[in-house]
């Protein structure tokens, strides 16, 4: 790979309050975003320490592409999941990846705990290490208001902060990113809360010089073209993912109620084409970005008795809509976005959070926990039940509660029910029940979403092709996300960087590279992050997987638990390990 380039890391010392700049031209051939992150994640983790520990490592990394070509839009961060003990691993659009770029840095690693609660304020001068003391114990949006106020850079700046389940320690706290975006899953707000970190703003002023103009103009006209001329990122504008609700109930592949069923009666009722209807107020879009995919709705909640309203504006998509909606039974718009309010202000993950809740009702009604340790009875369709119990696994009255705010996984294995705990590798399921390679996919990818493989897609698109060559699928499309994510281009636009176009882009900023060596390095981060999980205790004959997905229709029919095991085992041989069932 040619080109000489340094990849500036800052490293952040919550515990002393000091920092350093370290210029490391050996990881410029990870060429930025998670091969950075992953490069240098795999350098700092202490795996004999528990997740939460001061010492071990959260690193956020952007690419040589960021928000300088169409949709390079991401931020990753790379951290040890204090959810699955494993390896975790988030993206987030809005204006990180931007001011990071403008700051200076492509890399900052945070590491130690602070003596009091701090926000970080990072520019191109450096870090400068605030109280927060007055922030903590307050929720997302009113951090974020006060942050606004009190940090420059507007326009350019971001400010990502952790609600009350961060602060608590809440296993499936997220961080929240410039209000409608966050690093979601796996618990990265319980990790700032561990260091008592409840925020960090970012903003610079420094300016890049791209030195053949020229050359990068033509290239970004071309990649901006295909993005807001050709259909393929046209849905995403239009109604956003959440046009994915209907289509799937459609083909019998969206988890309902505790995917005890894979339709739902009320679909057209909180579908993407109705929250357009009758809610949509606002489309947004990440820095980078010219498409426009975040569907901002408006929500008219009461504060108080005697006709006291307050109109608020909430980010929506299939995945919320999933995991608050048709999950959890939800008949109505209103309903879904009283439980959305909810995990933002609280800064819960939205998924953890639905999938979770999910596990809670069928449990209670079941009999393998109660009403009374409860304190409320859950039902499906009913919101008020849902409310409290989330206020609760953040300010947890009981052992039941302190459980739960350790996830479905925890929870199934101290109460029973793991057969209708819907999780993979300990992670909460995504808004798909497609088939074999949904539930493979998620299983055995690295931050065990349906994000690292697109295990949804491979069940659709190959439908009647081998099991062989499903599985091969997976692998080829994890390595490749793997190069996109070092690029961190918003994985919307997938389509549009094919190789070629990833080649030409790189050229034109001074990144030479040929597509054996795009090739390599997917398949050298592939390695690097199994290596890592390995360290971290993932094993293929520790993986569960809930009996629900065997007993429920899917999109692809009925499925066999003997077919999805022959799966598994194909899997471990194509990757080069041996079966360990």
């Amino acid at each position: 790979m040619a080109g000489k380039r340094i990849i500036r890391v800052l490293d952040i010392d919550l515990t002393a309050e000091k920092m350093e700049t370290i210029r490391r031209e050996d990881l410029a051939p990870y060429i930025g975003g998670i091969g950075v992150a992953a490069k240098l994640f795999s350098e700092l983790i202490q795996p004999d320490k528990d997740p939460m520990d001061p010492e071990q490592p959260i690193i956020f990394a952007n690419g040589p592409m960021s928000t300088i070509f169409p949709v390079v839009t991401k931020t990753v961060a790379v951290f040890r999941s204090p959810l699955t003990g494993e390896w975790g691993e988030s993206y987030a659009g809005m204006r990180l990846a931007l001011a990071m770029r403008m700051s200076g840095f492509q890399a900052i690693v945070i590491r130690g705990k602070a003596a009091r609660p701090v926000y970080l304020s990072i520019g191109n001068h450096g870090v400068r290490f605030k109280d927060a003391s007055a922030l903590w114990g307050l929720t997302v949006s009113e951090t974020g208001s006060i942050l606004r106020d009190l940090e420059p850079g507007r326009g350019h700046r971001s400010c990502i902060r952790i609600g009350p389940a961060g602060e608590k320690g809440v296993r499936f706290a997220n961080v929240n990113v410039d209000t409608y975006r966050h690093f979601g899953r796996l618990g990265l707000g319980a990790l700032f809360g561990s260091k008592n970190l409840k925020a960090m703003v970012v903003y610079g002023e420094r300016e890049e010089k791209i030195e053949n103009f020229a050359k990068y103009n033509q290239v970004y006209k071309e990649i901006y073209t295909r993005a807001v001329t050709t259909d393929i990122m046209d849905k995403y504008h239009g109604l956003g993912t959440a046009i994915n609700v209907n289509g799937l109930n459609h083909l019998n592949g969206l988890p309902t109620r505790n995917l005890q069923q894979s339709s739902f009666e009320h679909a057209e009722v909180i579908g993407g084409e109705s929250f357009a209807e009758q809610s949509l107020v606002r489309k947004m879009a990440c820095a980078g970005c010219p498409v426009g995919c975040i569907h901002i709705g408006l929500h008219r909640r009461e504060f108080g008795p005697g006709y006291d309203y307050e109109s608020k504006y909430l980010s929506y998509d299939h995945e919320l809509i999933f995991a608050l909606g048709s999950f959890l039974g939800m008949s109505t718009q209103d309903k879904i976005y009283q439980l959305i309010d909810a995990v933002e202000e609280l800064g819960l993950d939205a998924i953890t959070a639905g999938v979770l809740l999910g596990w809670v009702t069928e449990a209670c009604q079941r009999g393998i926990i109660s009403e009374e340790q409860l304190g409320v009875k859950p039902e499906f369709d009913k919101t008020e039940p849902y409310l409290e119990i989330l206020r609760r696994i953040v300010h947890p009255p009981n052992e039941l509660y302190q459980m739960l705010a350790l996830g479905a996984y925890a929870a199934a294995q101290r109460y029973g029910g793991q057969e209708y705990a819907m999780t993979l590798g300990k992670t909460e399921i995504a808004g798909y029940h497609t088939g074999y390679a949904n539930i493979l996919g998620q299983a055995v990818g690295a931050r065990h979403s349906h994000l690292d493989n697109a295990g949804y897609s491979v069940d659709q698109k190959l439908k009647n092709k081998s099991p062989e060559e499903k599985v091969a699928a997976l692998i080829k499309e994890e390595k490749w996300r793997n190069v996109l994510n070092c690029l961190t281009i918003c994985l919307f636009a997938r389509e549009i960087y094919q190789v070629d176009t990833v080649i030409a882009a790189l050229d034109s900023i001074g990144i030479s590279v040929t597509a054996e060596e795009l090739e390599k390095l997917g398949h050298d981060i592939f390695e690097i992050k199994n290596t890592t999980r390995k360290q971290l205790g993932f094993a293929f004959n520790n993986l569960h997987t809930p009996e629900r997905f065997f007993e429920t229709a899917s999109l692809t029919g009925k499925l066999d638990r003997q077919q999805f095991e022959e799966m598994l085992d194909l899997y471990q041989k194509q990757i080069g390990v041996h079966s360990q069932r």
